[in-house]
């Protein structure tokens, strides 16, 4: 009987197939921090890093899911593009609360169901022709292997300027565009990380620009319920599209945000038919669908009714705990490029703390010390394929802080930087 080959050059070689894939930047500090033993149910721990909001009941809001039930057809596999069902809740929300007298209108057709945020965009980005995609600095931390792993389209930055508070205009999406040729924009609107929300007349120029120019806007609209600015609790740029089917907007959400689902793993792509044609395509070779019991369990989550008294009952509690935590931050020494217009994430600048404290890994480092957890802002400096290399990231001295947990939790962290900036000074 033959033995096992055991020579370790042969385990060397089969590993040779394999690349390293970096952590993002949540995925790091919680890594990071279990090694000083944190857990989600850890005592004593103070989870500023976190990118899901706090799950538990708010007032007025709608009673929590917590049993689903499966029916028998959930034994088989779920469409790769989603329950019909859910498809159609999904198009029917769109239009009741951004298409209202329009003439087009989407439909079930113009939905994709997926497996999560990171799974919607993917699909999205793996049905792209081979073009240039421009996306902003900084930006979601995903999508640096994101824009790399299909090597079909070449990522191009845009940089946003910290000193303009992160504006950018139509002027400047124009030459954008023009200038350097792109086909497509992937971008989070809110910002994740700066809470930039381009929203009203900017959106909507946006929207005008992208139509006149053919080129295709990609937006993360996973925080689209986290408004603190404007008019408009909801924002999205489905508002603005003329025509569902023709003009080249697409745009992604998700049970995960909006909803305070993150456990679900329920998102969707809304844009034209044959954009959705292709990311359902997509998801045939890529995930293979979402999951048939929570997309069941999702219908009644977006109807009209509870969808507006869920992101009611978010922004008032959510919008208190995003003024403390900013005036709390400012009163220790953190600067503000510009004060969160949405998401639930402060962007802060750290180069007015005590000089032990201002490179944003030696700040995560004392406050994992503090059992306090936060992400360095060089993770949201999007760098597909690390092309970019040899230069330190601007975004060195940038921090983000989260107040997706509950308020006592805020209160208890807040207390604890406090502490560790007073003895580093």
């Amino acid at each position: 009987m033959s033995q096992p080959n055991s020579n370790p050059m042969n385990d060397v070689a089969e590993l040779a197939a394999f690349r390293p894939v970096p952590r993002t930047g949540v995925i790091y500090v919680t890594v990071e921090a279990q090694k000083r033993g944190f857990r989600l149910d850890a005592p004593g721990w103070c989870n500023l890093g976190q990118g899901q909001p706090d799950t538990g009941e708010l007032p007025g809001a709608p009673e929590r899911v917590t049993n689903i039930e499966v029916q028998s057809g959930d034994l088989d596999y779920a469409p790769v593009a989603g329950v019909w069902e859910l498809r159609e809740a999904v198009a029917g929300l769109y239009n009741k609360l951004f298409r209202r007298g329009m003439k087009s209108q989407y439909s079930a057709e113009n939905v994709a169901i997926a497996g999560g945020g990171r799974v919607a965009v993917m699909r999205a980005c793996a049905a792209i022709a081979p073009i240039h995609l421009g996306h902003f600095l900084p930006d979601y931390t995903a999508y640096e292997e994101l824009l790399d792993v299909f090597r079909r389209f070449l990522p191009i930055p845009i940089l946003l300027d910290p000193k303009q508070g992160y504006e950018f205009t139509r002027e400047e999406l124009e030459d954008e565009i023009l200038g350097r040729g792109l086909s497509a924009i992937l971008a989070s609107n809110p910002c994740n990380p700066t809470g930039k929300a381009v929203q009203g007349d900017a959106l909507a120029s946006w929207v005008d620009t992208a139509r006149d120019l053919n080129c295709a806007l990609l937006l993360d609209e996973f925080y689209s319920h986290y408004v603190w600015t404007g008019d408009q609790p909801i924002v999205s740029a489905a508002q603005y599209v003329e025509d569902v089917d023709t003009d080249p907007i697409v745009v992604f959400d998700g049970l995960t945000k909006n909803w305070r689902y993150p456990g679900f793993r329920v998102s969707w792509i809304v844009g034209p038919r044959r954009v959705i044609e292709s990311a359902a395509s997509a998801g045939s070779f890529l995930d293979g669908g979402g999951v048939a019991p929570m997309q069941r369990a999702a219908i009644d989550l977006v109807q009209e009714e509870p969808t507006l008294a869920e992101a009611k009952a978010l922004h008032t509690e959510f919008k208190k705990k995003r003024d403390f935590l900013l005036k709390a931050l400012k009163d220790i020494g953190v600067r503000f490029d510009l004060e969160p217009q949405g998401t639930f994430y402060a962007w802060g600048d750290l180069s007015g703390l005590p000089p032990s404290l201002r490179n944003s890994d030696d700040f995560f480092q004392a406050a994992l010390e503090q059992q306090v957890i936060c992400v360095p802002g060089h993770f949201f400096d999007v760098n597909p394929g690390k092309r970019r290399t040899g230069r330190p990231s601007r975004f060195v001295e940038h921090m983000r802080f989260s107040f997706g947990p509950p308020m006592p939790v805020l209160e208890e962290a807040v207390d604890r930087l406090r502490a560790m900036v007073a003895d580093a000074n």
